[in-house]
């Protein structure tokens, strides 16, 4: 194992979580979204002798990754299937935990409806990350994310309600 290789894969073990995340919300066949893994780690690794360290690690692997799934995308002239919201029936009025990971369904249906760049921005938000650091990872101003933000809010509860 190379000097290199010890630090990079202890990065990809402790979050391999982020790269699955960004899999789940860009391909929907099980497969693809190995590929499209394993062409993220790709990507980190190529790139991994160049991060200066000036950004925080998460926020340089989300920019790799979010490009990387965006880009693919784009080169195979793809879309992400999506469904008619017709042919979907949303009803939150029951909370108890048996309806819990069916609202979590609706609620990644509804992100899947959202653009490349907004699945993005709502990722990361859930994962809590600062509007600095995702103005910073998609290249916009931080004024530019909370614009977004709340649109994309807005979008959801749009497709999330009945």
């Amino acid at each position: 194992m190379s000097e290199g290789e010890k630090p990079f894969i202890d990065l990809i073990n402790q979050n391999q979580g982020l790269i699955h995340k960004v899999c789940m919300l860009y391909e929907n066949d099980r497969e693809a979204r190995n590929d499209l893994f394993q062409e993220i780690v790709l990507q980190l690794w190529r790139s991994f002798p160049t991060f200066r360290g000036e950004a925080k690690i998460t926020t340089w692997m989300y920019r790799i990754a979010l490009n990387t799934a965006i880009s693919g995308l784009r080169r195979r002239g793809r879309t992400i299937k999506t469904e008619d919201i017709a042919e979907r029936h949303f009803n939150f009025s029951d909370v108890s935990d048996d309806h819990q990971e069916e609202n979590f369904q609706k609620l990644q249906w509804a992100i899947k409806q959202l653009t490349e760049i907004e699945r993005a921005m709502i990722m990361m938000a859930l994962d809590e990350i600062p509007y600095e650091e995702i103005a910073e990872t998609i290249g916009i101003t931080q004024n530019n994310v909370r614009v977004r933000m709340n649109r994309i809010r807005e979008k959801l509860r749009k497709l999330m309600t009945p």
